[in-house]
Order: structure tokens, then sequence, then C-alpha cells
């Protein structure tokens, strides 16, 4: 367990937390209403930030009117900063110049919000605008971290990891779900070496055929994706989807010839969930009984993965040096709602 600590005055900045992995819809951002927070209180992580093997296409110069230069919008920060729940928050003030231009609360567009209440160091951003994960990030120079008796985290062995369902009680898909779909697809396209790619039939077509479909070149299928993880069989060739540990970030192991990480709460479900829907059969469950057995939620549109997410793996990934792979992502920057993205 550790406790940060502000850089010039070593006051105590948090609670105490320990480091979990950095969850796939971190940088996301979903709608207009309040989310909940990224964290699980006590806990922390790390974001490695920009750090990609090339550097994309520049963009364009920004636009001024009336020699007024526009403000570009960015909600990225600088690399290894440290998210913590906003309840782990201790001993910080709000600066107040950095906080307008928001809606509903503050994204930080504006740079660090928070400022240690002992010397006023700016130390940290509070995130908690609507269409934002509520986090606050600390600034990774203006923290230390200091380590602290207590609990020793219990690392939650495979069987005991939860599945979050795809759809919620409104019917709409679950934004960690198009995160945790786009990150996957992005490695799949890595791994597939531009070959068209079958997958197997129910929950996992239903997340990645029809982008597959869209991305991949058409054609009979060259390689194939399989499910592999805890209970699973292990006997797999060619390319495993396989669930990564939230706490370690660490992927399931196997002996594929490819491996496709992918959030193990999203992983479990498609492995696990059965989504057919009970046929009524003469002489079968009495009326009473299957009306107390309602079928599972039916969305409102086709899965969407987030196009956002998407080309963020992508950029950090080796592979999208390769001109195949560094033309679908130019075609998907170009046009961020395509088909078959958000």
């Amino acid at each position: 367990m550790v406790v940060f600590a502000c850089a010039e005055c070593g006051a105590v900045m948090t609670a105490r937390v320990a480091r979990v992995a950095l969850p796939d819809h971190s940088s996301q951002k979903y709608g207009h209403d309040l989310l909940s927070g990224l964290l699980e209180p006590g806990t922390y992580v790390v974001d490695p930030g920009e750090d990609r093997p090339w550097e994309p296409r520049q963009p364009e110069p920004e636009p001024e009117e009336h020699g007024v230069r526009l403000q570009t919008y960015c909600i990225s920060g600088p690399p290894n900063r440290i998210g913590i729940a906003p309840g782990d928050v201790r001993g910080t003030v709000f600066i107040p110049d950095r906080l307008g231009g928001c809606c509903c609360g503050w994204d930080g567009q504006y740079g660090p919000n928070l400022a240690c209440a002992g010397c006023g160091r700016p130390v940290a951003t509070r995130v908690d605008d609507c269409g934002f994960w509520q986090v606050v990030w600390l600034e990774p120079d203006a923290v230390r971290p200091v380590a602290v008796d207590g609990p020793v985290q219990r690392v939650l062995d495979w069987p005991e990891l939860p599945s979050t369902p795809p759809v919620d009680a409104l019917g709409f898909w679950s934004p960690p779900w198009e995160a945790a779909v786009a990150v996957a697809l992005a490695h799949l396209l890595a791994v597939s070496g531009g070959k068209r790619v079958s997958v197997p039939d129910g929950p996992v077509a239903e997340a990645f055929r029809r982008a597959i479909d869209i991305l991949f070149p058409p054609g009979p299928p060259e390689r194939h994706l399989v499910l592999a993880g805890p209970g699973l069989s292990a006997a797999i060739t060619d390319i495993a989807l396989v669930p990564r540990h939230p706490q370690t970030g660490e992927a399931w192991p196997c002996d594929a010839g490819a491996v496709v990480p992918m959030a193990a709460d999203v992983w479990t479900y498609l492995a696990y969930h059965d989504d057919r829907r009970l046929v009524p059969a003469a002489h079968g469950m009495p009326a009473g009984v299957r009306r107390d057995d309602p079928p599972p939620l039916l969305p409102h549109h086709l899965f969407r993965p987030d196009g956002r997410v998407f080309l963020s793996t992508l950029e950090r990934l080796a592979p999208v040096r390769q001109p195949w792979l560094r033309r679908i992502y130019d075609r998907v920057k170009d046009r961020p709602y395509m088909d078959p993205f958000v």
C-alpha cells in the first residue's frame, strides 16, 4: 500500500491505495450524461500516456478567425499520470482560474485544477464533467509515493473475476464494453498480418464479426480466433482471445500462435454467458414460472466498438508501421464515425 505526498512540502495527498491495471475506458468520452467513477476506492493506476512507436500524421494548423487562434480540445495529459478515485483525495484545494469552460463539471482542459493545501503547488486534475469517467489525475512530477503499512491487496484468482453484461437497464450498450472490444479489435488487427479472421458464433461474433467484415479484406478467412482462458481448452494453434487480469494487467498464459488480450470482465461474459432465448414448449415450464425468468435485455442498435479508443490503441502497437495497417488507421481517422464505430 502507498499514499501519494506532495513533492514540494511532503503533505499527504491521498488515502492508502494499491495499484491495479489501467482500464480500457480510462480515456473514453461517452455521451453527455454523468458517468460513474473510473476506479474503485482504494486503488490507483498509472497511465503511460502518449507513448507511440511512430508519429501519426500531423494535424492541420489550428484555424484562426479575425486574428484570434481558436482553442483546440484535448483530454490527454503527460505520461505516467497517477489516477485515483475522487474520494481518495486528501489535503487539496481547487484552483479557481482553471475551472471554467465546462458543462456539468470539470474536464481538465485547462491543466491541473487542484493544488496542495499546504504549499499551493498544482498537484492534480479532477475530471467529472458529463461524458467523462470521474477520476483525479495526479501529476507525476508533483507527487511522490510513500510506502505505508496496511493490508496486502489479495490478487483474485481467475475463476473469481466477475463478468459485466453488455447491455444496461435502459437497453444501451455498455461503454466499457465498447472500449474493451475496441482495444481487442486493434490487437486482433495487429496480429492478423492483414489476413481475414474467423470468429466463433455467438457473443464473440456479435462483438467482432461486423468490424471484421468492414475492416479486413474480403474473401475466405485464413486465420482463426478462438476463446482461451480459465475453464476452456488450451489446445489453440492460431489466435487466442484471452482475459487480461484487472489487478495485475497480465494476460492469461497460453501457447497459441498469437494472443489478443481482453478485459477480463468482458471476456468472462463472452466465454460463459448464454444469450439464447427459451422457446416455450407444450407441457413445459408453467407460464407463471417462466414469467419470473426475464429474458436478456435487447440493445437498441447493432454493437459498435469505440472508434477513439480503437485509434489510440492502434497508435501504440508497433505493427501500425506496416502499410496495410496504416491504411486502415488513416481511413478510420479520416472518418471517425464510419461503420462499425460509434
